[in-house]
């Protein structure tokens, strides 16, 4: 898996490309919650669920399934009187989504459940290229952690900080088409 901070990066950069508007603390807390939720399923370790269950790491919470009715859900529980709500909903949904495409880029584990509950098949992209994160905090504080974290700084940061300024480019463009 990706880190809780490469998984963050990816929803923040979600927001700020294409939800500019929207972008306060309390959405991009909760883009980061949406994010990372997906890997509330390895809890499923301490009863005992095995990790090729379905219902284990990398399962049902990893799919676009999961993806579509947890960022929904999100949008109408914070933002359900709001009449453009749907906007936060498709941003909690793609920052939820994005949580099993980075995984599907990492270099461990089984793949994704991503089109559970039509298959349950793992998959992974053809090239995996961010190195897999440790599950334990403390693993972060090694050479092992300052892999992880300057891989997801390359393969996530920069492309993150590269849409966020194509974007704002060409909001800028939009706004002022003469200069």
């Amino acid at each position: 898996m990706a880190s809780i901070f490469g998984h963050i990066a990816a929803s923040t950069a979600l927001g700020l490309s294409f939800f500019p508007k929207k972008t306060t603390a309390k959405a991009l807390l909760l883009a980061g919650v949406c994010a990372f939720i997906p890997d509330a399923d390895v809890l499923a370790f301490r009863f005992d669920v095995p990790y090729t269950s379905i219902w284990g790491h990398r399962g049902w919470t990893h799919s676009l399934a999961f993806a579509v009715g947890f960022g929904m859900l999100i949008a109408w529980l914070f933002y359900r009187r709001e009449k453009d709500w749907w906007k936060m909903a498709l941003w909690f949904v793609l920052a939820t989504a994005s949580h099993p495409l980075l995984d599907m880029l990492t270099t461990g584990g089984m793949g994704c459940a991503l089109w559970w509950p039509l298959s349950e098949e793992r998959l992974f992209f053809p090239v995996q290229v961010i190195r897999v994160s440790p599950l334990e905090i403390r693993d972060f504080f090694s050479k092992w952690g300052v892999r992880i974290l300057l891989s997801e700084a390359i393969w996530i940061g920069i492309p993150g900080i590269l849409l966020v300024l194509v974007s704002r480019r060409i909001q800028a463009e939009r706004r002022n088409p003469e200069s």
